[in-house]
């Protein structure tokens, strides 16, 4: 697997960007209930600050091929990170309603981008390591979550909650700098096929709807999580701390899928454990959030984390190459974003309309059903072509 040169292997990098993917996400959650109260924002607008960017992230996404031909690869990655270090700033030096709703967007977008070109670039890299390393960089984009909602609350309750959300622009100039001096023999890709090729296909959607299911599991609890225990009596560092449990489990998970997916040619074993795992982690958040809190955010993490890079993994494992495995991985990271933004805006408006949280976690339980559904129909072996 070559590195992008003599100094930085390859998979410290992708690590590096990984990284900074979810922080503009996972600082929010623990902090807004204090957003709220300083900007006046209610449930379902408080939730667009989550779904907003997801939803973003998707509809960019879908457009990879045009982004690749449009800024290239090495300039795609750098431009998706110099929006989020923008994004970051701007909450941090603006913490108002408008500030936060346009950093939302832009650090959607930045996402988008990076998300969009890091699958293709990580294909053609490491070659016959590509799971194992997708799985690596799925997991670096939980660790960047989890290092967030704990780290968030306390640099609040020094610094307020701007500097909180803000303080993540930091990291993604850093990796913005490395990624810029790594990847200067970075080159495009002989061809780029359009996603509309891929959507003809049946079981792109399939694939879309797994990585989407298990994506609007990441995303509700990333936004509802630490609420729902401040709204149960909490302090939002020990609702942070909880979400930072939880998104540690989100590590171990992508950590072991990354080291064992190699022996499951058959993805399906791990993909039906995975919404298992995260079904009973949900009826305990249902049933005794407080009895069972810490054991609920184990098996919540332990599933999210292993369906999450399952989802990609399970995708490029269509693509005959490089290319199309990229073009793939972002039709269905594209859609898949789209329909996980739906599910912390459905939270916000039972939350706002009925005062409980509850319901939201039945729906996401019922919704793993769905997910194992999927994943028998996902039989190994078949390819789409475009």
């Amino acid at each position: 697997m070559p590195g992008p040169s003599g100094r930085l292997p390859f998979a410290a990098l992708i690590l590096l960007i990984g990284i900074n993917l979810r922080p503009s996400l996972a600082s929010i959650g623990p902090l807004l209930d204090q957003i709220q109260r300083d900007t006046g924002l209610d449930d379902t607008s408080a939730s667009l600050l989550t779904s907003l960017p997801v939803l973003l992230m998707g509809l960019c996404l879908l457009g990879t091929g045009r982004v690749q031909a449009t800024l290239g690869r090495r300039g795609g990655v750098a431009a998706g990170l110099a929006a989020l270090a923008f994004a970051g700033l701007a909450r941090w030096l603006w913490p108002t309603v408008p500030a936060l709703l346009a950093s939302a967007v832009v650090g959607g977008v930045g996402i988008a981008v990076v998300q969009a070109l890091m699958p293709a670039i990580i294909r053609e890299r490491a070659g016959a390591q590509t799971a194992m390393l997708m799985g690596f960089y799925s997991t670096a984009i939980m660790g960047g979550a989890a290092l967030a909602s704990f780290a968030a609350p306390r640099l609040a309750l020094a610094h307020g909650w701007a500097a909180g959300t803000g303080v993540w622009a930091l990291p993604a100039l850093v990796g913005l700098m490395v990624w810029w001096r790594a990847m200067g023999n970075l080159g495009q890709p002989a061809s780029v096929r359009t996603a509309s090729m891929v959507s003809r296909n049946s079981r792109s959607w399939l694939l879309l709807s797994f990585f989407g299911l298990g994506t609007g599991a990441y995303t509700l609890v990333l936004a509802w999580l630490p609420p729902y225990y401040t709204g149960l009596g909490w302090s939002a560092q020990n609702a942070g701390a909880l979400l930072s449990a939880l998104t540690i489990a989100e590590v171990a998970a992508g950590t072991g899928v990354a080291l064992a997916v190699d022996r499951f040619p058959d993805r399906r074993p791990l993909m039906l454990l995975a919404a298992g795992t995260l079904f009973v982690g949900l009826l305990c958040l249902a049933f005794a959030p407080l009895a069972l809190s810490w054991l609920a955010a184990l098996l919540c993490g332990l599933g999210i984390g292993a369906l999450f890079p399952l989802g990609l993994i399970v995708a490029m494992d269509h693509g005959t190459d490089a290319v199309e495995a990229g073009q793939i991985a972002g039709f269905v990271q594209g859609g898949g974003y789209v329909l996980a933004a739906f599910l912390p805006l459905i939270a916000g408006v039972l939350r706002q309309h009925l005062a409980d949280l509850a319901p939201a976690w039945w729906l996401m339980a019922a919704l793993c059903l769905v997910l194992a559904l999927i994943a028998v129909r996902l039989r190994p072996g078949a390819r789409i072509t475009s």
